[in-house]
């Protein structure tokens, strides 16, 4: 695999109203923290441009909405924001798709000349999977490191109940075998980006 030199990793939704688990239910992937800050410090060690995005709720009861604490981000990536010298694009958004977001993130690439991404955040069945699709569709080079998200169990129509793990799998199996991203590892990406 190769991981482009200008390459951007788009950093989805990695915000502390995530952490509140009695309003998500059960999670999947413990390490997916540890696989996000790997990947920022890699992007940044080695001057490729970080897009963090922000989910804006305007759900009044949403731990992400504007105003509340878990809007912010997760303190390992404030810390590690502003710290690279590849370019930096704060995105924020109140749907799924970061190129629905302000400011406009295609515009940015396409300034850029960005043709690959690389995604980790949260969820992975929703703003990261959505981001990615569009991406492919948009004809970017996606690439998605799974186990660097994680997202929660969920209740579906007809009492269909699917743990995130196997959320999680249907996500890697739709992107990856419908041509939308290549799904891989924290490891192979920071492999192939040093």
């Amino acid at each position: 695999m190769e991981i482009a030199e200008n390459a951007a990793l788009v950093v989805v939704d990695v915000q502390k109203g995530f952490e509140e688990a009695g309003f998500w239910g059960p999670r999947n992937n413990p390490g997916a923290d540890e696989n996000v800050a790997a990947l920022i410090d890699v992007w940044q060690a080695t001057g490729r441009p970080v897009v963090f995005v922000r989910h804006d709720s305007v759900k009044p009861d949403s731990p992400l909405r504007v105003g509340h604490a878990g809007n912010g981000f997760k303190e390992y990536v404030e810390a590690r924001r502003g710290k690279g010298s590849g370019g930096e694009l704060l995105v924020t958004k109140s749907v799924n798709s970061a190129f629905y977001g302000t400011p406009d993130l295609g515009a940015w690439l396409t300034e850029a000349g960005i043709g690959q991404l690389v995604l980790a955040g949260i969820q992975t069945n929703m703003c990261v999977e959505t981001t990615a699709r569009m991406g492919g569709n948009l004809g970017y080079d996606v690439v998605v490191a799974l186990d660097a998200t994680h997202t929660f169990d969920l209740v579906g129509p007809f009492g269909w109940r699917r743990t995130a793990e196997e959320l999680a799998q249907a996500t890697a199996v739709s992107l990856h075998g419908g041509g939308f991203a290549r799904v891989v590892t924290t490891q192979d990406v920071v492999t192939a980006a040093k």
